[in-house]
């Protein structure tokens, strides 16, 4: 609500409007679309953006933190997709769009074992992407959709994960000039801007200093 007020006093174009969801919970997921038929008639662009690590290893991790990360980086994203479809296909919408914050984690394995699950969670929003634009082909629909996957961005995702060493999670964003916030927003700009005709699968951007 705060970062709507700003975005309303800075006379920003558009309206920021804050609705309160827990991803990991399919109620309320069905609940937010349900309100968003109801104040704005649907969905034609969903990006779905939620996701988490938590620090669980293969050898030791913990079901609760691993079924965490599947409920909101796996279902989640496969739930949201589900419903921004339904709504763009009861308005006949055929030029939609259906963005997936992806990873670098996607596309490789780090050797870092407190985000190997977390990996596995993003290499199957590589594979869900892929078959949502096969399935939107078989639909006979203009519908697109895009993967990003961006290395070291600075939010608060570190802070997730290392949730019980801040000075950590700290020094994650410290030690290299990390991506911001805005070039991904730009990224998604990027990707709305496409022409009709061109559907981009995947955008991969990593720091320029980032090794991994």
């Amino acid at each position: 609500q705060k970062l709507a007020a700003e975005c309303q006093s800075a006379g920003y174009p558009g309206t920021l409007i804050p609705y309160k969801c827990d991803l990991s919970n399919e109620e309320e997921i069905l609940s937010m679309f349900s309100a968003i038929r109801t104040l704005h008639q649907g969905v034609d662009v969903c990006i779905n953006n939620a996701g988490l690590a938590r620090p669980e290893p293969l050898l030791s991790g913990k079901t609760e933190g691993w079924r965490t990360m599947i409920d909101v980086n796996v279902m989640a994203v496969s739930i949201c997709t589900r419903e921004a479809y339904q709504s763009m296909k009861e308005r006949n919408i055929d030029d939609g769009h259906i963005i997936n914050i992806n990873s670098m984690n996607g596309h490789s394995v780090v050797p870092q074992s407190v985000v190997h699950f977390y990996s596995a969670t993003k290499y199957a929003v590589t594979a869900l992407t892929e078959g949502l634009r096969q399935e939107l082909r078989e639909a006979r629909t203009h519908i697109r959709a895009t993967c990003i996957s961006p290395g070291l961005v600075e939010t608060g995702f570190a802070f997730k994960l290392h949730d019980n060493d801040p000075e950590r999670a700290a020094a994650t964003y410290e030690s290299i000039r990390c991506l911001k916030a805005e070039d991904m927003a730009n990224a998604v700009i990027y990707v709305l801007s496409a022409p009709p005709h061109v559907q981009i699968g995947d955008i991969q951007m990593r720091p320029t200093e980032q090794i991994s």
